[in-house]
């Protein structure tokens, strides 16, 4: 084991640099912060003591820690300070030159025992340690903001690292409370590195107007169970900061995924960086503030597209899960639903499913017995799509195949009756393709369930070029009167949320596959550092590696990027029958049910 670290020095008393002094001195260390600036090291005494005040008011700690941290944090303006701490923790701005500058001093100043760690998310922990007389002792030691709060710490260690300073400082995070995750270094290491990439395909979409920004956050949470959407995440971040580490990234990718895309470089330039400035993507209530304000963007309340048609019997082909749910979601609503199958058999086993999946809601509080009782009743099984022929609304839920589609919906466009409106719930097809199969392609549309349907909110309404306002402004309300989140998005590969979320997983698994880091690493990154309910690994298990695939393909073939190409691994394990949690074994093994 290398050195205690009882004496910490922190170097940038900015938002970062204070929580992590106030991590530091909660947990019984001194600390000295240092900055340049003495409103900036009386913000940081002011900042420890109304979050040591908060921390005591909720029962957190007593007033005795309190009164312990705070004199266990002392400011200085000068690195002299830092001359008897044996770890210093850089957190002064993303540049070269500045942190280059900071190291040179402190080789100066501290002993050759003291661990030189930087807080760095996109700059080379080998360039800057190249440039110390201790290269052995230089190493990325990255938290995330808030630093009292997030969890995750990413110890970085260059090719120049010692292993004895690496265990000290992952042994001292440990000690914090933290999860510290030992990375290789590269621009973004684990959590920035596949995160920022995500977000600059949102702004990218964003920017091609694809999608409105409200739309894009909102699918991304619902879809995706994200605390934050990815261009309310930008304006968190700050915008210049967020194009600084995909600068970082695309120097050393050549990644087209990691270009900045332009928009965020015309707001940097701009100073339009976000929440710190009051104004990104969103306009807010002040610079610092977090309350957004409306703008000329935001969409009107209550704004729609026209009148809709009536909608009060719908249809639902198929009987397999997504088909089940979609129905029971509509019944509880109170539609008429006709569930068709291809026999009756497999209608009444559909059916029965939902049946079974009501009853849990009854057992669970959520609904009443009569309740369940009547949404039962507004079903009906049929064994043929003939049934369809008077319902408002056909809803497909069927294998994700555009033959069997275009199939489906040639026979749709006979059964059912003049007006009615033709939806596919297809999530990777295109959907102007499946409303050629039919006489009236004004009428058909896209309406994108998640899994599971009953407790999924979003539901992304595709239109194509074809699609009549008057069906989608019936798709808009429909989703209303079921309790769904609409999000519009036009007729491309993979829409919003698999649009975005593919290519974050693809490149999860390229970081696997270039032995950069572990599944549990990754996994661990993403959930601590970046607030995802689930690793990319355990998603992509659940999801099936298969469908995983598909949709790589298909995101692949449209938008011809060589960064969206399926990682090999990927294929590798498809074609070994390993999909995931339905056969047992995927990324991880599973016990079999």
């Amino acid at each position: 084991m290398d050195t205690p670290l009882s004496t910490i020095a922190v170097v940038g008393l900015g938002t970062m640099g204070t929580g992590i002094a106030e991590v530091l001195a909660l947990a019984g260390r001194e600390v000295i912060g240092i900055d340049i600036s003495e409103a900036a090291a009386l913000g940081a005494v002011a900042s420890l003591e109304a979050s040591t005040a908060r921390a005591v008011g909720r029962g957190r700690i007593t007033e005795e820690q309190r009164a312990a941290a705070l004199a266990r944090f002392r400011t200085a303006d000068t690195l002299q300070a830092a001359a008897d701490a044996e770890l210093v923790i850089e957190v002064v701005p993303e540049s070269y030159e500045i942190k280059q500058q900071v190291f040179r001093e402190l080789d100066a100043v501290v002993p050759p025992t003291t661990i030189l760690a930087t807080g760095t998310n996109a700059l080379s922990v080998t360039r800057l340690a190249a440039e110390s007389q201790r290269p052995e002792r230089v190493l990325g030691l990255h938290f995330f903001n808030p630093a009292p709060a997030m969890k995750l710490v990413e110890v970085v260690s260059s090719v120049l690292t010692a292993p004895p300073a690496v265990e000290a400082v992952t042994a001292l995070a440990r000690e914090l409370g933290k999860e510290p995750v030992a990375v290789g270094d590269r621009p973004g290491f684990v959590a920035d590195g596949l995160l920022f990439g995500y977000l600059n395909q949102a702004a990218a979409m964003y920017e091609a107007n694809y999608a409105s920004r409200e739309d894009i956050d909102a699918a991304m949470k619902l879809g995706c169970g994200l605390p934050m959407g990815p261009l309310a995440l930008l304006d968190l971040i700050g915008i210049d900061t967020a194009r600084t580490v995909l600068e970082a990234m695309y120097a050393e990718s050549h990644d087209r995924l990691h270009a900045p895309a332009p928009i965020l470089g015309q707001l940097s330039s701009a100073g339009l960086t976000g929440r710190k400035a009051g104004r990104g993507f969103y306009t807010y209530d002040a610079p610092g503030g977090q309350d957004v304000v409306p703008d000329a963007l935001t969409p009107a309340a209550g704004a729609e597209a026209g009148a809709g048609r009536a909608v009060a019997s719908v249809g639902v082909a198929g009987s397999g899960t997504m088909a089940s749910g979609i129905a029971e979601v509509f019944a509880k609503a109170g539609y008429g639903v006709v569930l068709a199958a291809r026999t009756q058999e497999k209608a009444d086993l559909a059916k029965g499913r939902i049946a079974k999946s009501l009853e849990r809601s009854v057992s669970k509080g959520r609904l009443s017995a009569e309740a369940r009782d009547e949404a039962l009743a507004r079903i009906t099984a049929a064994g043929s799509l003939d049934a369809f022929a008077e319902v408002d609304l056909a809803v497909e839920a069927v294998a994700e195949d555009l033959e069997i589609k275009q199939q489906l919906f040639a026979a749709l466009d006979k059964v059912c009756r003049p007006g009615a409106v033709l939806a596919t719930t297809t999530s990777s097809l295109p959907v102007v393709a499946i409303a050629r199969a039919t006489a009236r392609p004004e009428d058909v549309i896209g309406m994108h369930f998640f899994n599971p349907a009953p407790a999924m909110k979003l539901v992304e309404v595709v239109r194509t070029v074809l699609t009549a306002d008057e069906v989608h402004a019936t798709v808009r309300a429909v989703c209303a009167k079921i309790r769904k989140h609409p999000v519009d998005c036009g007729d491309r590969a993979g829409f919003i949320v698999n649009a975005l979320l593919f290519p974050y997983l693809n490149n999860a698994i390229k970081m696997v596959e270039q032995h950069y880091a572990s599944l549990d690493d990754i996994d661990a990154a993403m959930k601590l550092g970046g607030g995802y309910p689930m690793g990319p690994f355990e998603l992509l298990d659940v999801v099936g590696l298969d469908v995983s695939l598909a949709i790589e393909k298909v995101l692949h073939k449209e938008f011809r990027d060589p960064g969206l190409a399926p990682a090999p691994l990927l294929e590798h394990l498809v074609a070994a029958g390993c999909l995931g949690r339905k056969t047992g074994r995927g990324f991880r093994e599973y016990a079999r049910r």
